[in-house]
């Protein structure tokens, strides 16, 4: 018999599919795991167990969080659900004002922030701006585009075929328009036309084909012209889909009824496109035309304006913008997700967008080598960690992109682009997560749980869910506000003990002992599974091996179960400390725990070890030595 050792001293490949098993050729082998399941990699390449989420308030229904900085120091959470935007400052409701949108409508919602203005679009509804005027004082108005001696300077566009004509009966006052087909709408009254350069107001449906109307500059004439446009964005023809701002320019790409059209302000004068006579720094507009549909899902500003639309990846190029300059070129053939609108977001440099298979999250970045951007696929070896995302939001500090899935888990990606670190592992949680939102340092999540929609916090101190935590100056064992958690067992770390875990009953738990400290929450249990020895190494090609020792090297951990072949056990960590009381808080271990193995694998996809605890503590993993022996 032949005897191995082994040593895991990484993790930095994160979890990976089952599909791998056979690829004993690939780093991502040597480096990943089987299952990473509610830990996060540290960038260092050990795993530690995830933060737990604690409990904020309780939300109107589901809907969408999204991050308002105001600057560096004043940040904002903002729940936007049925009808109504809830805002949040350091986790208490500061204001709550109402919204035009549905629910059904917030997963179509797209934004974008400038100082202390954020401006919402969405393609069946008017486009608004959450303006902060003050301590607790916000406002949502509609846009307001630029306007002079009552010309509006706002988007216009033909949506009728070329040879339909228009004729005034009049040049000026009130008249009426007749149009040589059917293209008039009752939804029309009120909005805006260019007949032969000059501007007018519809006041008044007549038919598909005659509508009144007042004149806001003279017209040239009363004859017949098929030179007319309406207004971009109406009740009739949609609104703009998505928004971002470019070198002082607003840009606005797509809307209901022109998917593939882009419009880009005046610089300097955000709502101003006023076309003029095509200078420097007059507004610009174009369609993306191409051999495939390009309906624009989202514009984003990096180093160059990049354009994510259904079937590919654009940018639009020009140092600086101007009418002349703007060019348009396809990079990559990915497409975005279209059912919703999923921000992309930036990370070392590279723009990560989810693909429109949402099998794939890419990374769109520029190579100075080919003078092009390039898409590459972050979750190739880990396909099913992040199937269908919903939504996303990257935390700069612990350097994690967090995916929430449509049911209801959420992954994270630990990336260093530098050191090439990319890393998956799986969350899991009693409920659903909905949406997420990196505000400032901390991390949002809006989870539906036990019937209600719950904002809660990454918080590294709490070891459960949905966790609230209390302090009394005189040791208690009743603990009360507990509503949120009604008929649901709770697990219960007192004085820094796991006590019994209860059912919530009247909104509180009755403890057995008194404690003047308590975390109470839903718990979630973290797993950690290797990958199984290489078929390509020495333990490999189908023959039987035997685990004879693993050494699990620790750090400032108070708890392990660990299965080598016997089922999960407790194993008592205080052996290797000093000086402790057994009626304190178990304490935090720094150092190597070595374990015997019992029994031959016959089965070689089968890991050689597995964690698995529930228990609220401290868990940090850094290595792992095995000892194997294999029969020759």
């Amino acid at each position: 018999m032949t005897r191995i050792r082994e040593v895991k001293t990484t993790f930095t490949a994160g979890e990976v599919s089952s599909d791998l098993l056979g690829r004993g050729d690939l780093r991502a082998y040597e480096n990943g795991a089987l299952a990473l399941r509610n830990v996060f990699i540290k960038p260092t390449g050990g795993v530690r167990r995830r933060d737990g989420l604690g409990y904020i308030d309780t939300a109107a229904g589901a809907g969408k969080l999204i991050a308002f900085e105001f600057n560096t120091e004043q940040t904002y959470l903002l729940v936007i659900t049925d009808a109504q935007i809830d805002i949040y400052a350091d986790g208490v409701k500061e204001a709550t004002i109402a919204a035009p949108w549905s629910a059904s409508q917030i997963d179509q919602l797209a934004w974008t922030q400038s100082a202390d203005t954020l401006l919402l679009t969405h393609p069946d509804a008017p486009p608004k701006r959450l303006v902060r005027t003050g301590a607790g004082s916000w406002s949502l108005l509609s846009w307001s585009f630029f306007s002079d001696e009552n010309i509006i300077y706002q988007p216009y566009y033909k949506y009728a075929d070329s040879e339909v004509s228009v004729t005034p009966s009049a040049v000026s006052g009130d008249i009426t328009l007749t149009a040589s087909a059917s293209v008039f709408e009752a939804d029309h009254v009120g909005t805006r036309m260019r007949v032969a350069g000059a501007e007018l107001e519809i006041t008044d449906f007549d038919s598909a084909t005659v509508v009144s109307a007042t004149t806001i500059e003279d017209l040239p004439s009363s004859d017949e012209t098929i030179d007319w446009f309406e207004q971009a964005f109406s009740p009739v023809r949609g609104y703009p889909a998505t928004v971002a701002f470019h070198q002082d320019r607003l840009v606005i790409g797509g809307s209901r009824d022109l998917p593939n059209r882009m419009w880009f302000s005046k610089s300097g004068d955000l709502f101003n496109f006023d076309l003029g006579e095509g200078l420097d720094d007059e507004a610009i507009e174009f369609s993306i035309l191409s051999d495939q549909v390009n309906a624009i899902r989202a514009v984003f500003s990096s180093r160059h304006l990049q354009i994510f639309t259904s079937g590919a990846e654009w940018v639009a190029t020009g140092d600086p913008l101007t009418p002349t300059s703007v060019q348009v070129s396809r990079q990559t053939r990915i497409g975005s997700v279209v059912d919703r609108h999923l921000r992309p977001v930036t990370v070392d440099g590279a723009t990560i967008f989810v693909a429109r298979n949402k099998e794939q999250i890419q990374e769109y970045i520029y190579t100075d080598l080919e003078e092009a951007y390039q898409s590459n696929d972050l979750a190739l070896l880990s396909r099913h960690v992040i199937q269908y995302p919903v939504d996303m939001d990257y935390d700069p500090k612990k350097r994690l992109l967090f995916v929430v899935r449509e049911d209801g888990a959420f992954a994270a990606l630990t990336v260093f682009r530098a050191e090439q670190v990319s890393a998956w592992t799986l969350h899991e949680t009693d409920g659903q997560v909905l949406s997420v939102a990196v505000v400032g340092e901390e991390v949002y999540m809006l989870i539906l749980r036990n019937g209600q929609y719950l904002i809660e916090l990454l918080d590294q101190s709490l070891y459960m869910d949905s966790a609230l935590s209390g302090e009394s100056g005189a040791a208690t064992t009743s603990w009360s506000g507990l509503d949120h958690l009604e008929n649901k067992q709770v697990s219960i770390l007192a004085d820094g003990q796991v006590a019994a875990s209860q059912i919530v009953a009247s909104a509180q738990v009755n403890l057995e002992e008194a404690a003047n400290a308590v975390q109470i929450g839903l718990p979630f249990t973290h797993k950690i599974e290797p990958l199984p020895p290489s078929e390509l190494g020495a333990a490999g090609g189908g023959r039987k091996i035997r685990l004879v020792e693993a050494a699990f090297r620790l750090k400032d951990t108070q708890s392990l179960n660990v299965d080598l072949g016997r089922g999960l056990r407790d194993i008592p960590l205080r052996q290797i400390g000093e000086d402790e009381v057994l009626d304190e808080p178990p304490p935090q271990i720094s150092g190597d725990i070595k374990l015997r193995g019992l029994g031959w694998v016959n089965d070689s996809i089968k890991p050689l070890w597995t964690i698995e605890q529930a228990d609220p503590l401290s868990f940090t993993l850094l290595s792992v030595t095995t000892q194997i022996k294999v029969n020759d």
